[in-house]
């Protein structure tokens, strides 16, 4: 189970998470989990790049060790990218220690300070090592991309109905949600895009400032 929209109650418990960017604009800050991968990062960033939208890759380290080329495109294309752990691991079912070496293995890869949690699980002891390093990024809309249960157009919906000016978004660009991603995403940016937003990356700078006043 999973909850598609962030409720404000479990952004508050986490106050030196980042959850979503405060703002009165209109603009969205899309991701994509799990990648790179030859089949499908490439397609995300053509699409992206037909909207003059920029977003964040939280990449997982092993990719990017098997797939440097695609990696060097999301950068050279001006994109953010994050640290998604080196092999996708489950901070819940995973040895603090193992799970901090896995960190920086991916680190080392990705150069950012940006890290998601594979599943969003981390143990308290693992979140309060990693925030004095890395900085938290969660998400305020999950898009229900990897779900097998959901159709393209509820996966749509997720978005369109749940989005809001500064919401942090959540996409695979995987081959397990590939089928979904190629329905949603050219959709998700023209709906959008026609209402106005504009589409940004996180800055590292940015979520710090945040992460001290949350902590104030």
């Amino acid at each position: 189970m999973y909850l598609v929209k962030t409720p404000h109650f479990i952004q508050n418990l986490f106050p030196n998470y980042t959850w979503r960017i405060p703002t009165p604009e209109k603009e969205l800050y899309l991701t994509f989990d799990d990648g790179p991968i030859p089949a499908v990062t490439p397609w995300v960033l053509e699409q992206l790049e037909a909207f003059q939208a920029k977003a964040t890759f939280f990449c997982v380290g092993d990719n990017i060790r098997k797939h440097p080329g695609v990696f060097e495109q999301v950068v050279e294309k001006g994109h953010a990218v994050g640290n998604h752990t080196f092999n996708h691991l489950n901070g819940w079912q995973t040895d603090n220690i193992a799970y901090f070496h896995n960190v920086r293995h991916c680190a080392n890869l990705a150069h950012s300070v940006l890290f998601r949690p594979p599943y969003g699980r981390l143990k308290p002891k693992q979140a309060q090592f990693l925030q004095r390093h890395y900085r938290i990024v969660m998400w305020d809309v999950l898009s229900g991309d990897f779900d097998p249960r959901l159709s393209e157009e509820q996966c749509l919906a997720n978005v369109v109905d749940n989005a809001e000016n500064g919401s942090i978004i959540v996409f695979h660009d995987s081959l397990k949600a590939e089928d979904k991603l190629r329905y949603v995403l050219p959709r998700v940016l023209k709906h959008f895009a026609d209402k106005g937003y504009t589409f940004g990356k996180l800055n590292e700078q940015e979520l710090a400032a945040n992460q001290v006043r949350a902590s104030a």
